[in-house]
């Protein structure tokens, strides 16, 4: 338990805002939650406020944190008619979790600012399995006093926090992440699919790549799910669309060609294009096998 019970708002209780927020409940602070379509029961029955608007929960609350998937979806959070800007006062403090535009963050943040309020962007890596464990790293965009201020807070929720700079670099620090994420799925993707085609054991080259300069997060986790063809999501290919949407868009805004990247985001369209939009990111795989008439796991001919 904190010393200080701190009275806090989340709003966007999905697979990762759930457990991101429970991590503030257990630690004895006060929680006013609202969430569309509902707030989960769960989170209710460990003691959180339901509020029926982001308004109420800005009112009620000295410190809104967000975490919902979209550009549009953080714009008609904070700026709705009932939106979270509606129920501000000065001296509050809005924190946006979501992975969304860096360029639009700017003006959220501008916005919240001349309402005499501060304002973070603090996009998350790590998953729904980082969310559950509070591992997290957490990107943060912001007044470096505002984040000295919400940082005891972030360390429930992560491990690795950073402050980059101003607001927006949170935002594009994650971008910076989708990419590095997607190429590194798909060059697992092909590594192993080019073993089992081989007629090498997949997870056998697995393990022994564990141990070399090929090591990573991905093949250790995603290169397990590509051989045992669990895709329910952790991170859903949709999401990482989105992500790799925000990337490619921005680079066309600075004069970046950005080829892998756009490599990446093809193989995640053939998915989706197979009904695979909510498949977790790790299947990305499969648009490689569709290529190859193969698939990790079937015996090579």
């Amino acid at each position: 338990m904190t010393t200080t019970s701190l009275k806090l708002g989340f709003i966007g209780l999905g697979i990762m805002g759930t457990p991101m927020a429970g991590h503030l409940l257990k630690a004895g602070h006060q929680l006013f939650v609202h969430s569309i379509p509902s707030i989960p029961d769960e989170v209710v029955k460990a003691g959180a406020t339901a509020c029926k608007s982001g308004k109420e929960v800005a009112q009620k609350a000295d410190i809104i944190f967000v975490m919902v998937p979209d550009t549009p979806h953080v714009a008609d959070v904070l700026f709705s008619e009932n939106g979270v800007a509606a129920g501000l006062s000065k001296g509050k403090t809005v924190v946006d979790m979501s992975s969304i535009s860096p360029i639009e963050t700017k003006a959220f943040a501008k916005k919240i600012n001349e309402l005499g309020c501060d304002y973070l962007d603090a996009p998350v890596s790590g998953g729904e399995v980082g969310a559950k464990n509070a591992t997290l790293s957490i990107m943060v965009g912001g007044d470096e006093s505002v984040f000295a201020r919400v940082k005891p807070l972030f360390e429930l929720m992560g491990k690795n926090i950073t402050l980059v700079g101003g607001n927006g670099d949170g935002q594009t620090a994650k971008v910076a992440n989708q990419i590095i994420v997607a190429l590194n799925i798909e060059a697992v993707g092909e590594a192993l699919l080019f073993a089992a085609r081989a007629g090498a054991d997949p997870a056998k080259v697995r393990q022994a790549l564990m141990g070399g300069f090929a090591s990573s997060k991905i093949l250790e986790v995603h290169g397990e799910r590509m051989i045992k063809r669990t895709f329910d999501p952790g991170f859903r290919i949709e999401l990482h669309q989105k992500d790799l949407n925000l990337a490619l868009s921005n680079a066309r805004a600075l004069g970046l060609s950005l080829p892998n990247t756009a490599t990446a985001q093809e193989l995640f369209n053939a998915c989706a294009a197979h009904g695979g939009r909510a498949w977790d990111h790790s299947a990305m795989v499969r648009a490689l096998e569709k290529l190859a008439n193969f698939e990790i796991g079937q015996k090579a001919s």
